[in-house]
């Protein structure tokens, strides 16, 4: 089955709303795709504000705690630094907007969108990278996606690609995406581009690199545009360009794990790693943290100490995990103040330190970050739609949970379950 109107779904990483406010001189493609089509100003993420659970959100209309997926990494203190992402489609507990398609029979195609591995997508390059040393990237992204695909994409296009580096790893996505849209013919394409989120980590949400990166996504989504042209279905293809969340400049890290350790409450191996007999734990979402306790006889004792941390901003407990729809599992989370951030690590000499400019680039170690609550001032993503079945105007402001039921209607597609999200009507025609 094909439908009349193909998708196509442009994730620029870490755009906030202040980005086309204040910089679309450097956007000249999204400003054409604004002036024939709806522009969603401010657009309120979900908590926490991290890569993983917001494009799952994207996909589902609905909250971390009904999808699942709580956070970018999994609760493996064993592991270290290097914990197992959220990868395979398999954790997601509601439908996706990738099932509801696959459902009636439509074609698409996916590149690198979080949570994607062995979903059942025609085309499919997922994101996913090796996190045990007896395997490769080769390996697990030919068993995560879709292998001969896979396959001929690095044939015709490996050369552009440098690893994970960016700006080269998207330059190889967006030729690809290109490719499979002009020979393929997906009825929906959904394109993570990463490269601006990468360099706001190490240079900072206002850096010369970010912006510079902002017009390179910029000129992706042009090749992308330019690909549906070729096709001879530019007329016809509905387009859909969002963020995910917005960035934070930060200058310092906060351990809870080192004080969990002080306190008794967990021990260290003599490898520096957490032990499994662990009875309060902190699980970084970066500008926030969950904390697990095990023995709840600690709760009221465990907030006590962490309250007295600098930099905390507030500790949300068990009545607001509800209210902000995140991981049921959780005792606490804690938002920190501006300026701040959490590690997982406990082998560091104090709780609280600043960043190490020396640093920057490795593992947890950042200039600005992500996963603060969403309806931080100035903090919000953005949203634009352009095609023929698109009005042209703006709408002010929406929620993440909005999108999905939006791009289903745009699909003639429908979620059998309930959505916390609502179709922005206002954008159609």
């Amino acid at each position: 089955m094909t439908i009349k109107n193909p998708l196509v779904i442009v994730s620029f990483d870490a755009m906030g709303a202040e980005d086309i406010a204040e910089h679309i001189d450097l956007m000249p493609n999204v400003a054409t795709l604004i002036a024939r089509g709806t522009h969603v100003k401010k657009v309120e993420g979900i908590y926490p504000t991290l890569t993983y659970p917001s494009h799952t959100t994207i996909m589902t209309g609905v909250y971390p705690a009904k999808h699942g997926i709580v956070n970018n990494t999994k609760i493996q203190p064993e592991l270290g630094d290097s914990p197992d992402w959220f990868w395979y489609a398999r954790d997601i507990k509601t439908p996706t907007l990738f099932d509801l398609a696959h459902n009636k029979g439509l074609k698409t195609a996916a590149f690198l969108w979080p949570v994607s591995a062995k979903a059942p997508i025609t085309w499919n390059i997922a994101e996913i990278f090796p996190n045990r040393i007896w395997t490769n990237q080769y390996f697990v992204s030919f068993h995560a996606s879709s292998p001969y695909f896979l396959f001929d994409m690095n044939r015709k296009f490996g050369k552009f690609r440098k690893g994970i580096a960016q700006p080269q790893l998207d330059q190889f996505i967006t030729k690809a995406a290109a490719d499979t849209i002009k020979h393929k013919r997906p009825d929906m394409t959904a394109i993570h581009l990463v490269d601006m989120d990468s360099h706001r980590h190490k240079y900072g949400v206002r850096s010369k690199q970010a912006y510079e990166a902002l017009k390179r996504l910029d000129g992706n989504l042009g090749d992308i545009i330019q690909a549906t042209k070729d096709a001879g279905a530019f007329e016809q293809t509905n387009f859909v360009v969002l963020g995910d969340h917005f960035q934070i400049d930060v200058a310092n890290m906060i351990h809870l794990n080192k004080l969990f350790a002080i306190n008794d409450w967990l021990t260290v191996t003599d490898k520096g790693l957490i032990a499994n007999d662990w009875r309060v734990l902190a699980k970084t979402t970066d500008g926030s943290t969950y904390i697990y306790i095990k023995d709840l006889s600690l709760v009221d004792e465990v907030r006590a100490v962490v309250q007295q941390v600098p930099g905390i901003e507030m500790i949300y407990t068990s009545a607001d995990i509800i209210k902000w729809h995140i991981d049921p599992e959780a005792t606490f989370i804690v938002e920190a103040q501006n300026g701040f951030f959490f590690t997982d690590e406990v082998d560091r000499p104090v709780v609280v330190e600043p960043t190490d400019e020396k640093e920057l680039g490795q593992s947890d170690r950042y200039k600005a970050v992500h996963g603060f609550r969403p309806d931080k001032v100035g903090y919000q993503t953005t949203l634009v739609m352009a095609g023929p079945d698109i009005a042209h105007g703006t709408i002010e402001e929406a929620s993440l949970v909005d999108e999905a039921p939006t791009m289903a209607q745009l699909l003639d597609v429908e979620f059998e379950n309930v959505l916390d999200g609502i179709p922005l009507t206002k954008a159609f025609k």
